[in-house]
């Protein structure tokens, strides 16, 4: 198809060198599998050796690590099982010629190549909402950054971006940056957060308090003002309905802003050769394999849906390569009789969408607001499981023995409501 271009032949081919995918590629070798891993970054680990804060590797290792030190550790692995990477290699495109045949063009230092490949996992992970992509207006100058860039300035080139600092987002990426520049002795004015409620995990909400870095919930950014260099920002409360509320706007004089809003899926490949996005996680709609509906085509982590803890990521990466060895060997998935997994109450988004009932699954799920004394419901199998307190930044991990999903029928509902 592409004579000039030299080819390669793989069993698997996963896109993508962060947490799910070397946990992918690690697996799949495991499992017999010949493995290519490509990854655009000049190094594996994705956004881990970024993450220089403890907190990882609780679930998946047992103990608390760094994120540098939890990719070490599956880099070490992805070494000694003598796994092909390449690293600083871009997709350029993915052609699904049939069930068992598809091809990855990509380039690398040592030029461009065809992979010809059975199966894909797709780990290419997520990307950061912008300042303009949240409706921030105002002057076209220097100190805007995502937290991804003001980390990478940080924690891998020992650059400090900013001396007055306001951070938009209360999430756990947001609350963790609030600490990191008050480490350096940067002064955070204020930590911005547009629903009535923080967007972190209870442990890192404590790191305000800790530093005396004021927290505004109800409250967005609206505009940016200065000359050559961010000089001020505008605040306004917003209403139950997210609504700005005239005469509420206020200034904060600041040279840095850090938007912290939030991740999307980088599912832009995935969508070119047809594969369904459900629009509330924003990846692709899969079955307990993690296979799209593209046959071979499988995902895991943040390409899949925003995971909080790369444990749950690294664990979907396993998963991925279990269903794409089946794959493999049996031609295909088995055709079967899916039961759908459907939203019910106060369910936001979920994971995997279509179960068969042939084997124990874990469902991945976040809630549409916080709720206290709630209880998870999933009616069809009489499961019901009590929950202190949910929150739409906690993900919530269900396990369902593939008895229970035989009991569902058709469809299955999971819903937590408030006991």
């Amino acid at each position: 198809m592409f004579p000039r271009i030299p080819m390669l032949n793989y069993d698997v081919v996963v896109i993508g060198g962060g947490p799910a995918g070397m946990a992918a590629a690690i697996r799949a070798k495991e499992l017999g599998l010949k493995v290519l891993l490509l990854d655009e970054n000049d190094y594996l680990g994705g956004i881990l050796p970024q993450c220089i804060h403890p907190g990882f590797g609780l679930h998946y290792f047992r103990e608390e690590l760094t994120g540098p030190e939890f990719a070490s550790r599956l880099a070490k692995r992805l070494v000694e099982l003598g796994v092909q990477y390449k690293t600083a290699s871009r997709v350029l495109e993915i052609t699904n010629y049939s069930d068992l045949e598809k091809v990855v063009i990509f380039t690398s230092p040592s030029g461009a190549y065809q992979a010809w490949t059975k199966a894909i996992i797709y780990t290419a992970g997520a990307r950061e909402r912008h300042a303009f992509e949240i409706g921030i207006i105002g002057d076209r100058v220097s100190g805007i950054y995502t937290a991804g860039e003001a980390q990478t300035l940080m924690d891998i080139y020992g650059i400090l971006p900013g001396k007055d600092v306001v951070i938009v987002g209360s999430g756990d990426v947001g609350l963790i940056m609030a600490r990191r520049f008050a480490l350096e002795g940067a002064k955070v004015k204020a930590v911005i957060e547009l629903m009535p409620y923080p967007g972190g995990l209870a442990r890192n909400v404590m790191i305000l308090r800790d530093f005396n870095i004021p927290l505004y919930l109800s409250h967005k950014v609206v505009e940016v003002r200065g000359k050559g260099r961010v000089e001020r920002v505008k605040v306004m409360k917003v209403d139950e309905n997210l609504r700005e509320i005239p005469g509420s706007e206020f200034w904060i004089d600041a040279d840095t802003l850090v938007v912290s809003a939030g991740l999307v899926p980088s599912v832009k490949k995935l969508k070119r050769i047809g594969v369904e996005i459900d629009p509330s996680t924003g990846g692709p709609v899969v079955n307990d394999r993690l296979e799209t509906n593209v046959p071979g085509i499988f995902v895991a982590g943040n390409s899949l849906l925003i995971n909080d803890l790369v444990d749950y990521v690294a664990e979907q990466g396993e998963l991925a390569a279990e269903g794409a060895r089946e794959f493999i060997e049996n031609g295909g998935i088995e055709s079967r009789k899916w039961v759908k997994v459907e939203k019910g109450e106060n369910v936001r988004l979920l994971a995997p969408h279509y179960l068969s009932g042939d084997k124990d699954v874990y469902l991945y799920l976040r809630v549409a607001k916080p709720m206290e004394n709630a209880e998870l419901r999933i009616p069809e199998v009489g499961k019901e499981i009590k929950l202190p307190v949910v929150k739409p930044a906690e993900m919530l991990r269900l396990s369902l023995k593939a008895e229970e999903i035989k009991k569902a029928g058709e469809t299955l509902t999971v819903e937590v409501v408030k006991v």
